[in-house]
């Protein structure tokens, strides 16, 4: 507990020392000029947009954080001689650069997004963009003004896919649109997240108070380092790792604020490991606009990873998950397969690209802050009714879940 405490204190001091020089601190890149990037969160997915970074065009790696020093070796075997830090906070103090890649677990989500605007750092901010409300509220209030860009790892909302959507509803052929139904089908027990503890996964290699930040605080434990999406500490499942991208698509195709109401049912039946569900149905209803439905499991995988319907009175529109659109008219009786979806499309480096784009030009990416916001309060929503057992509901004035 001391541990943590001193954690905490020392968390609160670095952050009124960087939020003290960040306006000065702050470096907007010219059109030509090389921006200098870091990683914080060195896991699968932070090493994954690490390399899709690295592809993009006149960029440089200079350092990573992790609180885990195994993550910090394999970063440094890609891009050998880059720094290491296992406290994000000294990366942070490096004034020379530029963006920060965030890829932690989710509940770290706030404290390295605050600190890194506050150091004068533009940020790419890998989904679910914030663990809670409060969270949420906390990361708005430290970009509003700052003048940094925020793009949000949503990175279907790249995808030529956004577009086309958009202009079929813009025509009108829809006629009224009431209902989208989406999925998210995976056979595969705990949807392959299950992994295997390390020898070396242990408290003399990881910070265990900088990985717990400010929640409930455990005694180390290796399985809860390892396999942090099982736990609601840490994670919103799989509502966090894929319903997000779902909602965000819609949310940015159909210019959808933040749900009214939101119910949640499901179970966990094949994943006894895990505290989330495996299997969930989610519902949320957006007054005047439509109800939007969520169907999830990782039981089977019939309908596949992203496939989505928004259903109107003269058609339907539909989306795969390799990011085809497709608009199907009604005729009468009359139906319309859509084709087979050849595979998931990845849009990782064309929206990493996008992010580095708009650091040097200024202009808004392709999944700003705002609709990372929405998204996450929608998924928050989802948990929260599932947790609770009971419909909640988004109180616009108080920005709460109710």
């Amino acid at each position: 507990m001391s541990n943590r405490r001193a954690f905490l204190g020392e968390l609160a001091a670095g952050a009124v020392a960087l939020s003290s020089t960040a306006r000065a601190a702050a470096r907007v890149p010219g059109a030509n000029d090389r921006i200098r990037f870091a990683l914080i969160g060195g896991g699968a997915r932070g090493k994954e947009i690490f390399r899709e970074a690295l592809k993009c065009s006149n960029v440089e790696a200079v350092a990573v954080a992790d609180v885990y020093t195994r993550r910090l070796d394999e970063v440094q075997a890609i891009v050998p001689g880059i720094h290491t830090y296992q406290d994000y906070r000294k990366l942070l103090e490096d004034k020379s650069i530029d963006a920060v890649l965030v890829a932690t677990p989710q509940h770290q989500h706030v404290l390295s997004f605050v600190a890194a605007i506050e150091a004068g750092k533009d940020v790419y901010q890998e989904k679910t963009l914030a663990f809670n409300p409060g969270h949420a509220r906390r990361m708005r209030a430290a970009l509003k003004d700052s003048g940094r860009v925020v793009q949000v790892g949503m990175q279907m909302n790249s995808g030529d896919g956004l577009a086309k959507a958009r202009e079929i509803l813009a025509s009108g052929k829809l006629g009224q649109l009431t209902a989208v139904q989406a999925h998210h089908f995976r056979n595969a027990p705990y949807g392959g997240w299950l992994r295997q503890i390390p020898a070396d996964c242990n408290a003399q290699h990881i910070d265990w108070a900088l990985f717990q930040a400010e929640t409930k605080p455990y005694p180390f434990d290796p399985m809860r380092y390892m396999n942090w999406r099982f736990y609601w500490d840490y994670s919103g499942g799989n509502i966090f790792e894929n319903m997000v991208h779902q909602v965000g698509f819609w949310t940015a195709a159909l210019d959808l604020d933040v749900p009214a109401m939101v119910n949640m049912t499901g179970g966990n039946f094949r994943s006894p490991k895990m505290q989330v569900p495996d299997t969930m149905n989610v519902c949320m209803y957006h007054p005047g606009k439509l109800m939007f439905n969520w169907i999830s499991m990782f039981g089977n995988s019939y309908f596949g990873e992203t496939n989505d319907y928004a259903f109107g009175s003269d058609g339907t529109l539909t989306h795969s998950e390799s990011d085809a659109v497709t608009f199907l008219p009604q005729h009468g009786d009359a139906k319309a397969a859509p084709a087979e979806a050849p595979g998931y499309n990845d849009f990782t480096l064309r929206h990493m690209q996008n992010f580095f784009d708009c650091v040097r030009n200024r202009k808004t990416p392709s999944c700003p802050f705002e609709t990372g916001f929405k998204a996450a309060i929608a998924c928050q929503m989802a948990i929260a009714s599932y947790r609770r057992q009971s419909p909640v509901h988004w109180d616009p004035a108080t920005e709460e879940i109710v």
